[in-house]
């Protein structure tokens, strides 16, 4: 495991490289590549502007074009306005802006003054693409240097039990508390939480009610404190728990936007209840007033003028911290992610307890930011899936990406709870994630053990080999080989993709397609490659016969399925090459996400001369029943 000074290094080995990509991107793509990507929109226009509950000017912008793009535009992500002439050569704007909270078709983005509005009204083709993000490496670098100098307390204690020779402490087990609506290993891993005095760690493979115990764990902690902090990697994710706790009925106040914008989620933020504070009308008025003396005194700001914004602006600010201590003082848990835990809203706050929930997809240097503000922490996650995303070889090599989760699950197995009952697939189905990841110890729950979706004609798991398929016209059999499409696109295979619509067909066919209508069974389609995940929406966008289905069917890369689930997957893999080349999909982590997301039914498209050749997907190819394809459907 790295020390954190060469996590430092690392660190900074990451932002440079990350930095170079985005510079290169910037200078070399054109912007119909970066519009595909989801980094950019163009054409753009602006909607209204206003101030927010935040006293920060914000503009309403829409995309014109979607053409079924999905965005990468998020909360707190940083954002350049460009204009383009007519061969669309760009000039770029001097200023930048902060994505406040983005919708499919419309973003709302926080200026840094009225100039900046001005400029941009005066734009006539514009666009807005995505900027690099130096902030975050800012946030995880001064928190390494805080940890390094820690001498006492909680955060030396902390880093101690990391990367030093401390071991972790637990009070004794209350075993009279118990939670009939838990199973055993979700009620012991509760029971250890309430008495770890430093670090514990909840591993929860999928579907076996990680986020039910996690729930439930900080109900019981609220019994204890006052207060909680939880936090996670993405605002997706921060977005989920949120909703959960609330629905366990406690007091969530979420700092930043949810990735969903609805009234549910932003009931949630602190800026929504901010502005429904009964002095929050109050508040606006004395900054509509200090806005207004400054329109209206340009030449005339003598000192009296001073005087009186001074008065305005020492009101505003004692009512500005009245609303905000009361908005913390009646919230028992303060949400966000583990880059907004560094908010100077929670400046000088501590909690006793801070929960980190997907913590497999947080890197230790990233936990840091939060565990500053805590006494002890309970990480939450599957170290088994998805781990967090490092783009530097020279980062990667150095193991950046070696979670915390991981370090303890390792150093400190004692600290460890496994979840063992998974709810989500049947016995057949979950096998092999069971005996390959997590040494057999899974259990299927009593009500899925025999699910199936149609069990006299339906395998759980199948294989379809698209080693060689059948031309477009059905005459001629064809060595199918991948593309290389691009560096952030990889690889594409439209052969593939064909058969994987082929393969839904002869699914809809056999089950009916009318019953999958009526029953609202939801299809995955899965890839690890964004030019195929593209692809094959372009397919199921054009085929009249799977149209009825279509809002039931989502197309995404593994990534954005993490911590979904859907009736039935399918599961194309891409490669396919005469050098037995994989890629990334050696991380097999990657892929024991693909294959735990159905509840009834997964199908895996893949070259088995290709991919066999690595043990991993032998064994996945054996445990498969193997399918063929029907050649009587509608072509794809």
């Amino acid at each position: 495991m790295p020390t954190l000074l060469q996590q430092l290094d690392l660190l900074r080995a990451e932002r440079d490289y990350e930095r170079d990509e985005f510079r290169r991107e910037t200078e070399t793509y054109g912007i119909r590549r970066k519009v595909k990507r989801g980094d950019c929109w163009f054409p753009a226009r602006l909607g209204r502007s206003y101030y927010n509950a935040m006293n920060r000017l914000v503009v309403e912008i829409y995309r014109d074009h979607s053409e079924d793009v999905e965005h990468n535009f998020e909360y707190g992500r940083t954002v350049q306005f460009f204009q383009a002439d007519a061969v669309e050569q760009l000039s770029y704007a001097s200023f930048t802006g902060v994505v406040s909270y983005a919708e499919s078709e419309r973003m709302v983005v926080v200026l840094p003054d009225e100039s900046a509005l001005s400029r941009l009204v005066a734009y006539e083709r514009w666009g807005v693409q995505l900027g690099f993000d130096e902030t975050s490496y800012q946030l995880m670098t001064t928190a390494l240097q805080r940890t390094m100098a820690a001498k006492d307390g909680s955060l030396a204690h902390l880093r101690n039990l990391v990367h030093g020779s401390e071991k972790p402490a637990f009070g004794a087990l209350p075993s009279t508390l118990r939670w009939p609506w838990l199973n055993e290993s979700q009620q012991e891993a509760v029971r250890r939480i309430l008495v770890a005095h430093d670090v514990m760690v909840v591993h929860g493979p999928p579907g076996t009610g990680k986020t039910t115990t996690l729930v439930e764990a900080v109900s019981e902690v609220l019994r204890r404190e006052t207060q909680v902090l939880v936090c996670a990697q993405s605002n997706m994710a921060v977005d989920w728990i949120s909703e959960q706790l609330s629905d366990r009925g406690l007091s969530v106040l979420r700092l930043g936007n949810p990735t969903r914008v609805t009234d549910k989620m932003l009931s949630f933020t602190y800026e929504r209840r901010f502005e429904n504070h009964p002095s929050y009308s109050t508040l606006w008025a004395i900054r509509r007033t200090i806005r207004q003396l400054y329109d209206q005194s340009h030449s005339r700001r003598g000192e009296s003028f001073h005087q009186k914004v001074a008065r305005l602006r020492e009101k505003a600010d004692e009512l500005e911290w009245k609303i905000r201590t009361e908005l913390f003082d009646t919230s028992r848990v303060i949400a966000c992610t583990l880059a907004g835990s560094a908010s100077p809203l929670l400046q000088a706050t501590h909690f006793h307890t801070l929960f980190v929930d997907e913590a497999a997809q947080a890197m230790e240097v990233a936990c840091w930011i939060a565990m500053q503000k805590c006494d002890r922490v309970i990480l939450a996650g599957d170290h088994c899936q998805l781990p967090p995303t490092i783009k530097s070889p020279a980062a990667l090599k150095g193991n950046l990406g070696q979670t915390l989760m991981e370090q303890l699950v390792e150093k400190h197995p004692s600290a460890v709870s496994m979840l063992n009952v998974q709810y989500r697939m049947s016995e057949e189905l979950m096998r092999f994630s069971s005996e390959w990841f997590y040494h057999g110890e899974l259990k299927a729950a009593p009500m899925v053990r025999e699910r199936s979706i149609l069990a006299d004609i339906e395998n759980p798991l199948v294989w379809i080999d698209t080693s060689s398929l059948p031309t477009d016209d059905g005459s001629v059999v064809q060595q199918v080989t991948e593309e290389f499409v691009g560096h952030n696109f990889g690889r594409i295979n439209k052969p593939e993709a064909k058969a994987a619509i082929r393969a839904l067909h002869d699914f809809a066919n056999r089950l009916s397609r009318h019953r999958l209508i009526e029953e609202n069974v939801d299809i995955g389609i899965i890839s690890p490659y964004r030019a195929q995940i593209q692809y094959m929406r372009q397919l199921v966008r054009r085929s009249d016969y799977l149209k009825p289905l279509r809002k039931q069917i989502t197309i995404n890369t593994v990534d954005s399925f993490q911590g979904q689930e859907r009736d039935v997957i399918l599961i194309s893999l891409v490669r396919s090459n005469e050098q037995g080349e994989i890629g990334f999909l050696r991380d097999l982590r990657r892929m024991n996400v693909a294959i735990t997301r159905a509840r009834y039914k997964v199908i895996i498209l893949g070259a088995a001369e290709t991919l066999c050749r690595h043990a991993f997907y032998r064994r996945l190819y054996e445990s498969c029943v193997l399918e063929s394809l029907s050649s009587d459907d509608e072509k794809a």
